[in-house]
């Protein structure tokens, strides 16, 4: 069995008791992320049964919920009204997370370069957890829908910008991190024993770069390359991903991998 998914698992997100205790905390609010939440794994669109099942709320809480959001905006009915949908005000907030990033301010001049230097894709993702989430996408002409939307995720075990985070935590936080990850191959070639993944970040740590073949597409290679805040930590990763019909791995390190690790650099905040 492979997976086939266009969002990966960010890991544990419960609250605490003492959260929840906090007079601070708005259960509302929570509540209405949560129905939002509901269509992060959908196909298409939900009833007000799917969302409340999704949601973790009953369906009068979830008709309330809907109701309120579709008057802002942020969800709305499909075309044949058949169920909901999240609503355009919601890329509102996604614009807004992305232009006062400083990270994503920093790397994207970078990144137009690199793309101009490389003429391969070039990605940047932001460390979360169990998965590593797209926030630059600079596309070649043939690409998936999913390999071109902002917002998309993949595990951290299995990717080459993962293996470069990786590469900068302590073996205790990765195991720990490999543990909780569902680690269902994408692949025939995807690395899911622990073992195999540690030796793989083991060879990134040593190298200082990773190069990832066949883990999350059939035929593609990608190189991956930290990216390390003030303080030593990896906060994201550059990724320079191509196709095995057009590189041989000893080419691709030796002609992508200088400019991938010189990105990374001037991203960094050292």
């Amino acid at each position: 069995m492979f997976r086939n998914t266009t969002r990966a698992e960010p890991g544990l997100r419960e609250r605490t008791r003492q959260q929840r205790g906090d007079s601070l905390f708005v259960q509302s609010v929570e509540r209405a992320m949560q129905v939002l939440s509901a269509f992060h794994y959908a196909d298409g669109p939900l009833t007000l049964s799917d969302i409340a099942q999704r949601a973790g709320v009953d369906r009068s809480a979830a008709q309330r919920m809907v109701h309120t959001l579709r008057a802002l905006g942020y969800i709305r009915r499909d075309a044949d009204a058949h169920g909901f949908l999240p609503g355009i005000r919601i890329l509102d907030h996604t614009l807004d997370a992305l232009r006062l990033d400083p990270l994503v301010r920093r790397a994207t001049p970078v990144l137009q370069e690199l793309r101009r230097s490389v003429r391969e894709r070039i990605d940047l993702s932001l460390f979360d957890d169990l998965r590593v989430v797209y926030a630059v996408r600079l596309q070649t002409k043939h690409q998936t829908l999913n390999s071109s939307l902002v917002g998309h995720s993949v595990p951290t075990f299995c990717t080459s910008g993962g293996w470069a985070i990786l590469s900068k935590l302590p073996e205790d936080t990765v195991r720990g991190i490999l543990e909780r990850s569902d680690r269902t191959p994408f692949t025939p070639h995807t690395i899911t024993d622990p073992e195999a993944i540690l030796d793989k970040v083991a060879e990134t740590r040593a190298n200082g770069y990773s190069l990832a073949l066949n883990q999350i597409l059939i035929g593609e290679i990608a190189a991956g390359f930290p990216v390390l805040d003030t303080d030593g930590r990896p906060v994201a990763a550059v990724h320079i991903a191509a196709s095995l019909a057009d590189w041989t791995p000893e080419d691709y390190a030796a002609r992508i991998v200088p400019l991938g690790q010189e990105a990374a650099r001037a991203i960094s905040q050292y």
